[in-house]
């Protein structure tokens, strides 16, 4: 029998692509036309609040290899133009409105009337080549009105000066949620605490940066559009729309994409409206690749959030009530809503039980650079609020952390165990699955926590300072609404699977083809998967929010069902047996106990044509026409031609993964300098399809998770100018600074939700770093400075420095005690 791949290390079929050098991303692409292609530059806002009095042009469009320049005017047009439709002139879509974003704002393609960040397209020019298009755009001159710029939450939250006129305080929304009477309880408790905690502004740094290229065939009145996204059919509805296209008239391919973390989930970028609209209107094929510095101050930030923590409880550390409120930093527009604080909200709870909740937050605008999802997408912040609470009280108990941490743990016999919330996909906040006390078990002894005091000790007597910090996570992973799926045997025998998601360096391709080699009995070498190509999966989601495997991955166990359905129907009709004696193995069809009875998928494949051809069985070549048997109907009622299968899967709500880390640091007691000694992880993410895939990116979320805690944040100044828009100023960890090994160990708790009983784990990684680091610091720091205490992340090591002397001046922020 063929071994099942299902939870095997299977070696990615990606990597030797990538790794010759063989990749092909969107700046790759190269369109066969006899006139070549236009290349794409952009002007964009120096200033972050400003008025546009005036935009004059007329230098650049007698400039030698100056195809067009276009401003907002231009796109708003006469109907009939060639350079507009009715919908390009409005705002981009607003793309999840929510009913607390009562003050929604979305950008335009290009700046209408006023600018809101450094960065904000301005005016769009088209050239022979990319220098061209660049020296145009800096010959085009704008007359500006300065306004103030509104810069930082607390900024924002004085609202002495506003964003946007028509929204109140710069508050975009405003929304709480109450499970019982929070400060009720908190009121009766034995103990209270209130922290003040905050995270800053990062962004993600994907190898490859936005692009687009577009061609525009005229005789078949059809678009070509290869973009970097992580939604390639979301880019082709709103192109087809903004354009004033039929659906059908628009592909969209997504080829290699160099990262995409989420910067690229959100649809459409102004560029990905221009460069088509460029291509139909020159009939020529346009390109836009986005520099590294565009990437900083035009494309998408997040984590920035102040929180202040008001926590009730008892003697043993059980949370009696919490009341959490803070304040989420947005940017100039929302085009992706509130996805970012309604998750902090709501995933903060963690694995806990929190007694009485209540939690409210605002979404602000600043005169900054958007917000959409960065890889964790406000579960760092949550679960940096959540255990930095639980080590407060530790601390304030003089209790072991892990002791307080398990008292409040949701118990393996309580699942489902619903939060009283609701999640970011509308539904009920109820945990599927799980077992947080056996996670904890293994994560203690995975870093030795219980012999870490007297290793503490040894390393004091010796003048180090080592430290050890531990933080849980629960992760909702695999929300809907659906994806789909699409599995075709070939008449070769092998096997073609398409689905509409997106990939960005998952290893899909070698997962997916696990899941149907399985189902189907075929060699993983004959199952080739296609991803992020409207013409072979026109309707899909995308891939974020660790959704990948449990929706693409069970759309696609279903589809290979199907297809194998019709597979035993059709070679049990041929073999003249019932289909329970048959069985597929490597890709043959044969009856159990009579290997010579038997047919190859190929076969089957051609069979499944009611019109086909018959083949010699010596040699396999076509012999005659046929129409099947005549006394049948070609293809009965419930049946199609084709050896095929096609499914979505939608499911009822969002599976819930988890895990749990430690890590060991040590810090210099003279430059302050930090170390990460061991880090080790313990997850748990239902059924395993490929756990070398699973730890591969729980290294690379780590990794990022690092970067977000000790190196990576967003330097503005009070003007809105971003400070450090370069690699030579916004710091990332090299591989030096990320431990050579990363201890982990895997608990599968299957999920009920979906057929394969798995969860996701894409962002598993970087949820809980900040608050494992900030632990482990403070724990290394108390040795020497009782009472140290960290409440704000990232942290360097010249803050650290600076917080050791406040600590030993007696003015280093603690929680409020009572």
């Amino acid at each position: 029998m063929t071994t099942k791949l299902m939870g095997q290390p299977v070696q990615r079929v990606e990597d030797q692509r990538f790794l010759r050098g063989r990749g092909r991303y969107v700046d790759d692409v190269a369109v066969d036309s006899e006139a070549g292609t236009l290349h794409a530059a952009v002007l964009r806002s120096p200033h972050a609040h400003a008025r546009i009095v005036d935009i004059d042009v007329s230098d650049v469009l007698d400039v030698a290899g100056v195809h067009a320049v276009w401003t907002y005017d231009d796109l708003t047009g006469p109907l009939g133009s060639p350079l507009a439709t009715p919908l390009m002139g409005e705002p981009l879509p607003l793309l999840i409105p929510h009913p607390a974003l009562t003050h929604g704002r979305t950008q335009y393609a290009l700046a209408k009337d006023e600018v809101n960040y450094v960065g904000e397209a301005i005016a769009f020019v088209v050239a022979e080549d990319r220098y061209v298009a660049e020296d145009a755009v800096s010959r085009i001159r704008v007359e500006y009105d300065l306004l103030p710029a509104v810069v930082g939450i607390e900024t924002a939250r004085a609202a002495r000066n506003l964003v946007h006129d028509d929204v109140p305080g710069n508050v975009g929304a405003r929304l709480e949620q109450n499970v019982g009477d929070a400060p009720a309880a908190i009121a009766k408790a034995p103990h209270r605490l209130e922290l003040d905690l905050t995270i800053e502004r990062s962004a993600c740094m994907p190898m490859e940066g936005r692009g687009t290229v577009a061609r525009w065939d005229a005789d078949l009145g059809r678009l070509q559009l290869w973009t970097s996204t992580q939604s390639s059919t979301g880019v082709r509805a709103a192109v087809a729309v903004k354009l004033g296209l039929d659906l059908g008239q628009v592909d969209v391919i997504t080829p290699d994409v160099g990262g995409g973390f989420g910067v690229k989930i959100n649809h459409p970028w102004p560029e990905e409206l221009l460069v088509p609209m460029a291509a139909r209107v020159l009939g020529r094929t346009v390109k836009f690749t986005e520099d590294r510095r565009e990437h900083f101050i035009s494309s998408a930030h997040e984590r920035g959030q102040v929180h202040h923590v008001t926590v009730g409880f008892d003697d043993d550390g059980r949370l009696l009530g919490l009341d959490v409120e803070f304040w989420h930093d947005h940017g100039a527009y929302t085009p992706y809503g509130l996805i970012v604080p309604i998750i902090t909200s709501t995933q903060l709870l963690g694995p806990y039980k929190p007694g009485a909740y209540r939690v409210t937050f605002e979404s602000l605008y600043t005169n900054t650079v958007i917000v959409t999802p960065y890889r964790g997408a406000g579960r760092p912040q949550g679960c940096y609020v959540m255990e930095r609470t639980m080590d407060a009280i530790a601390a304030y108990l003089g209790r072991d952390r892990t002791e307080v941490r398990a008292v409040n743990f949701i118990q393996p016999d309580e699942f489902p165990y619903d939060q009283g919330l609701i999640f970011q996909d509308g539904r009920e906040l109820e945990y599927d699955s799980g077992d947080y006390p056996a996670s904890l078990v293994k994560l203690k002894e995975l870093i030795g926590w219980d012999d870490f005091p007297a290793y503490q000790r040894e390393l004091a007597a010796q003048g180090r300072r080592v430290g050890i910090g531990l933080a849980c996570y629960v992760e909702g992973t695999g929300v809907g609404p659906y994806e789909g799926a699409h599995v075709h045997i070939e008449t070769t025998g092998k096997v073609k699977v398409a689905t509409g998601l997106t990939t960005q360096g998952q290893g899909h391709a070698t997962v997916f083809a696990q899941l149907v080699a399985d189902e189907l009995g075929v060699r993983f070498e004959d199952v080739e998967v296609v991803t992020g190509d409207t013409r072979r999966m026109p309707y899909a989601v995308g891939t974020f929010a660790s959704r990948a495997a449990v929706m693409s991955g069970s759309a696609i166990h279903l589809a290979a069902k199907r297809a194998k359905e019709k597979v035993l129907k059709i070679a049990a009709d041929a073999l003249e047996v019932d289909e329970q004696d048959l069985q597929i193995v490597d890709g043959v069809v044969s009856v159990k106990g009579s290997p010579d009875a038997a047919l190859d998928l190929g076969t089957v494949s051609v069979l499944s044509n009611p019109l086909r051809y018959a083949f010699d069985e010596a040699s396999k070549a076509a012999t005659q026409f046929s129409v099947g048997d005549p006394g049948k109907p070609p293809v009965p009622e419930d049946e199609e031609p084709g050896l095929e299968g096609r499914d979505f899967y939608s499911p009822e709500r969002a599976t819930f993964a988890s895990g749990m880390h430690a890590a060991i640091v040590e810090t210099d007691p003279l430059t302050a300098e930090i170390t990460i000694l061991r880090y080790a992880v313990v997850h748990d993410c239902g059924h395993l399809i490929n756990p070398m895939i699973v730890e591969g990116q729980i290294h690379g979320g780590v990794a990022q998770g690092i970067g977000g805690a000790l190196y990576e944040r967003m330097v503005y100044d009070e003007s809105g100018q971003l400070l450090n828009a370069s690699f030579m100023d916004f710091l990332m960890p090299y591989v030096t600074e990320v431990p050579d090994s990363i201890e982990i160990d895997h608990l599968e708790t299957p999920s009920p939700l979906n057929p394969l009983g798995i969860k996701g784990a894409g962002e598993a990684g970087v949820i809980p770093t900040s608050a494992v680091f900030a632990a482990a610091i403070e724990d290394a720091e108390a040795q020497s400075a009782p009472g140290f205490t960290i409440t704000a992340m990232p942290i360097s090591p010249s803050e650290l420095f600076e917080l050791r002397q406040r600590s030993s001046a007696g003015s280093t922020p603690e929680g409020t005690r009572s």
